[in-house]
C-alpha cells in the first residue's frame, strides 16, 4: 500500500528534487567503492615496500589517538604519521587520527585511509560501509588520487553539503541544474574507469526521471514515471528505501555518531535537528520507520 504521506511528498516539487539529487550522491558512492578501495591498497603497498620501518609492527597499547591529537606514539607508528602527513593534500589541515588504530596500519589499508576522512570513521572497516562525503574526502586530502583534479572534488563536496544541511529538505531547480554539470564534470575525471562510466549514465537518468506519483482507487499506483520494478521491488518501495537511506544518513551526520560526548552534543546548534524530527514526525510513515531515531533525539533533547 502507498502512503499518503510518501505521494505528497513526491508530488512536492522542491521535496522531490532533494530526493533525486540525494539518491545521485548514494549511486555516487556506489561506483567510487571499488576505485578508492585500489587506490588505497596500492597506495598502501608501495608505502610498505619503500620504507622498511613501516614493515615493523607495533608491539605497544600505548598508540592510541585522542582525537584529532596523536602523540607518545612508538617509533613505528610515529613513522606512519609522518608518512600519511607527507602524502596529505593539506598537512597543515585537522586530522582525525581518533578514525584510525595505528598499529592497524601496517597490516590494514583501510585504516590509514581513514586518516584522510572526516571525524566519525573509526568503526568503519572499508570503502563499502563509507558514505559519500567520506570518498570525497579521502580523493581530496590523499596525494595518492593524483590524477583527479581536486577543484571538481571540492565542487562535489560542496553541493552534498549544501544538500545535507538543508533544513527544508528543498532544492531549487537551478541549484539541480549546477549540481548535475558539477557530477558530470567529477565523473570525467574517472572516464578511464568502465564502473564510473555506468555511474555517469545512472545519475543522468535518476536527474531526469520524474518521480511524481498519481493514485487511483485506494492504494493503486496509476502512474509514476520511473522503471524501478527490478530487484523484485516495486517503484515506490525502492524510492522509499533510498528516502530511508538518505534521511537515515542526515540523522546520524545531526546526532554526529554515538561517540561524540554529551558537551559536544550540548554545543552543537540543536535547531536542524529539531526541524529534522518535527519532519519525521509528521510523516506518519517516517515517523513508524525512525521511531529508534526519535526517541534518541527526544532524549538529547530532555538532557538541555
Amino acid at each position: 500500500m502507498v502512503s499518503e504521506e510518501l505521494v505528497a511528498r513526491l508530488n512536492d516539487g522542491g521535496y522531490k528534487n532533494w530526493l533525486k539529487a540525494g539518491r545521485c550522491l548514494l549511486i555516487l558512492k556506489g561506483g567510487l567503492h571499488p576505485v578508492t578501495s585500489k587506490h588505497m591498497r596500492a597506495f598502501h603497498r608501495d608505502l610498505l615496500l619503500h620504507n622498511p620501518v613501516l614493515q615493523t609492527q607495533c608491539h605497544t597499547a600505548a598508540c592510541r589517538p585522542r582525537g584529532n591529537k596523536f602523540s607518545m606514539a612508538c617509533r613505528v607508528c610515529t613513522e606512519w604519521q609522518t608518512v600519511i602527513l607527507r602524502h596529505h593534500r593539506h598537512p597543515g589541515a585537522s586530522v582525525n587520527w581518533d578514525n584510525c588504530v595505528p598499529p592497524q596500519w601496517r597490516t590494514d589499508y583501510w585504516e590509514v585511509a581513514k586518516a584522510y576522512m572526516p571525524r566519525g570513521q573509526g568503526k568503519v572497516k572499508g570503502a563499502d560501509q563509507c558514505d559519500a562525503s567520506a570518498l570525497l574526502n579521502l580523493i581530496n586530502f590523499c596525494d595518492c588520487f593524483h590524477s583527479v583534479d581536486t577543484k571538481y572534488v571540492r565542487e562535489v563536496i560542496r553541493y552534498r553539503n549544501e544538500l545535507m544541511h538543508s533544513c527544508e529538505l528543498h532544492v531549487k531547480d537551478e541549484w539541480m541544474k549546477h549540481y548535475r554539470m558539477t557530477l558530470k564534470r567529477f565523473i570525467q575525471q574517472f572516464s578511464h574507469v568502465p564502473q564510473m562510466e555506468r555511474v555517469g549514465r545512472d545519475i543522468d537518468e535518476m536527474l531526469t526521471v520524474d518521480l511524481s506519483v498519481c493514485v487511483s482507487g485506494l492504494d493503486k499506483v496509476d502512474s509514476i514515471q520511473f522503471d524501478a520494478v527490478h530487484e523484485g521491488a516495486s517503484s515506490t518501495d525502492l524510492i522509499g528505501q533510498w528516502e530511508a537511506e538518505l534521511l537515515r544518513e542526515k540523522l546520524q551526520e545531526l546526532l554526529h555518531d554515538d561517540d561524540d560526548d554529551d558537551e559536544n552534543m550540548k554545543a552543537r546548534d540543536s535547531e536542524p535537528l529539531k526541524r529534522l524530527s518535527g519532519f519525521l514526525q509528521a510523516n506518519r510513515d517516517l515517523g513508524a520507520r525512525f521511531s529508534a531515531e526519535l526517541q534518541t533525539i527526544n532524549s538529547l533533547q530532555d538532557r538541555k
